[in-house]
């Protein structure tokens, strides 16, 4: 049977043998193949979904099912990840290569299904096998269940901002030449603003992108940082932005003349086009308080209102944060605070069970036998969690878990609730850079009220860690600069109305506390969302076991998985 017409088949009979949804079904199909983009005043092919960049966007209401069937035309193996969705009891879908499938192999499809449940905003979804995800995603719209309305005036208009890294190399060739060196890839050669690099890069004047707005009106921008390797500042000239909204969940509205986002994050921000009748500037620049290297470029976009008027000569421009204030960055990630209301309850653990203490650190590996690594030596970049830089495995854990009656440990080792060897994390000068590699998990019992410290260190590269879990939203309760203080920081959490999210930012030499529910069954990954980061190691895999009813279990694998030979 050809795919199309075994798509159809599915649209019509297959759906309701996947899930039982309250809400209602999508269906997608699509096709991840090579296209041709002529940008930077250079024509480079790169994979995408539907020869678009950025991909098509899923749109459905809370508690809603989407199907999405992924045919592979790409030259290698390919997953992809619903970044944000819960996916209750149904890791299958999730994504991550050899976490939870294998990738899709060339000339193979495969058949997620997406469970909406508690989410409600801007999500996305994007590659996650290698570096594809550089030009593989794109955004998920999830609006409020029928009957429903947002918490907030109903907007006029509602536009989806994706921000993106542009190389003009193949990113494979990217990573490749990165992986045998053992250094620091090279940088993205633009960022990108729905797809243009915008003024400030040759070539790209007339391509640069432009919302139209009408004097009065306000409009909801769903804003997604998809760059691999840079936090980012923000801003709109003249402009000030409402945020309502974060990872798929609703915060306590600010008023805010700047972002800081990470890597993996969405905002969800109201726009008033209350100005003069004009040209204004969006404005995207890095946020990198650290050593390593990174794209110090700019991309610029337009605001343009609608009406006749004179183009200004001059187009106003917004001012920034310096690219190093880490305390502009830090305030604000402290003002996102959940709604907290009726509509809204949260429900924050208060009588943890199982309390981690995980130091995030930029490290070194020794090359065997002088291999041509070129760091400090004959070394490579490596990255850690509690002194454990994670080895990928060649087989789909999630398949070998289920397959064992829910048993790893014929491939995984446990990871400690704390460093192997204490030390004075973020003024440390003579901590050894080197770390040691190995397939090391967390286990949690179902039902666990889970305590994660992050703490950032001195050693190797510091920086900002956007730390990501697949599968669970989580409550930022508590971050600062500096060691964490078991004894005094705890008092300072915020318990009562902390940010549901499932992306954070870890300050360089810093702390950021968090806490979930361990409800949710199945193998998740953990992982910093700076692509070079995860390739290096800094990531874990949390398996949450089942509960002792059906209804707290994972449910069985579909009838068909990508194969992994």
């Amino acid at each position: 049977m050809g795919l199309i017409s075994g798509f159809l088949v599915f649209m019509i009979l297959g759906s309701p043998l996947f899930s039982k949804a309250e809400g209602a079904t999508h269906n997608y199909l699509w096709v991840v193949k090579e296209t041709n983009f002529t940008k930077l005043c250079n024509t480079s092919t790169v994979l995408t979904v539907n020869d678009s960049f950025p991909g098509p966007e899923i749109h459905a209401n809370k508690g809603d099912t989407v199907f999405v069937t992924v045919q592979n035309d790409g030259p290698y193996g390919i997953t992809i990840h619903w970044h944000g969705v819960r996916m209750l009891r149904n890791p299958w879908s999730d994504g991550p290569e050899y976490i939870t499938q294998c990738p899709i192999k060339p000339g193979g499809n495969f058949t997620q299904e997406i469970n909406l449940s508690t989410e409600e905003g801007t999500l996305w979804w994007h590659a996650h096998s290698d570096w594809s995800r550089a030009t593989v995603h794109g955004a998920i719209k999830v609006f409020p269940a029928n009957g429903t309305s947002y918490p907030y005036d109903e907007p006029d208009g509602d536009q989806t901002i994706v921000f993106a890294s542009w190389y003009k190399s193949n990113v494979m060739d990217v990573l490749n030449e990165s992986l045998q060196t053992g250094g620091d890839p090279n940088v993205s050669d633009a960022y990108t603003i729905n797809g243009e690099p915008g003024d400030l890069y040759d070539c790209s004047n007339e391509t640069m992108y432009s919302l139209l707005v009408e004097t009065g009106k306000t409009y909801l921008l769903r804003i997604i940082n998809s760059i691999l390797n840079e936090e980012m500042f923000f801003a709109i000239a003249n402009h000030n932005m409402t945020v309502v909204g974060s990872d798929g969940a609703y915060v306590k509205p600010f008023s805010t003349d700047y972002l800081f986002i990470t890597p993996g994050q969405t905002m969800d921000v109201l726009l008033t086009a209350n100005q003069t009748a004009s040209y204004y500037y969006m404005v995207l620049t890095p946020f990198l308080d650290t050593d390593s290297s990174y794209d110090n470029t700019t991309s610029r976009a337009l605001i343009k209102y609608s009406g006749n008027y004179t183009t200004p000569s001059t187009i106003p421009t917004p001012t920034f944060p310096n690219i190093s204030d880490s305390i502009s960055a830090q305030l604000f990630v402290v003002r996102l605070k959940s709604l907290a209301d009726a509509a809204h309850p949260i429900n924050v653990p208060q009588n943890i069970t199982r309390q981690i203490f995980m130091t995030v650190s930029v490290n070194l590996f020794a090359c065997p036998n002088s291999t041509g690594c070129t760091v400090d030596g004959d070394n490579k970049l490596a990255a850690s969690l509690n002194n454990n830089s994670f080895l990928s495995p060649s087989t789909a854990l999630l398949q070998e878990y289920y397959d064992n009656n829910y048993n790893l440990s014929h491939l995984v080792g446990e990871l400690p609730n704390k460093p192997p060897t204490p030390f004075n994390y973020t003024t440390v000068a003579n901590m050894s850079a080197y770390t040691e590699e190995g397939r090391l998990v967390i286990t949690l019992n179902y039902g666990d009220e889970v305590e994660i410290v992050f703490q950032g260190t001195n050693i190797g590269a510091t920086q900002n860690h956007p730390m990501h879990l697949h599968g669970y939203s989580f409550y930022l309760v508590g971050t600062g600069a500096g060691d964490f203080d078991n004894g005094t920081d705890p008092g300072r959490f915020n318990l009562v109305d902390p940010p549901e999210v499932n992306t954070i930012a870890v300050p360089r030499k810093g702390w950021s506390a968090i806490r979930f529910k361990a409800d949710n069954p199945g193998v998740w990954f953990m992982h910093c969302h700076f692509e070079r980061h995860t390739t290096w190691g800094m990531s874990t895999t949390v398996i949450v076991k089942n509960g002792a009813t059906n209804a707290t279990s994972m449910r069985p694998p579909p009838s068909y998985m990508p194969p992994c030979s």
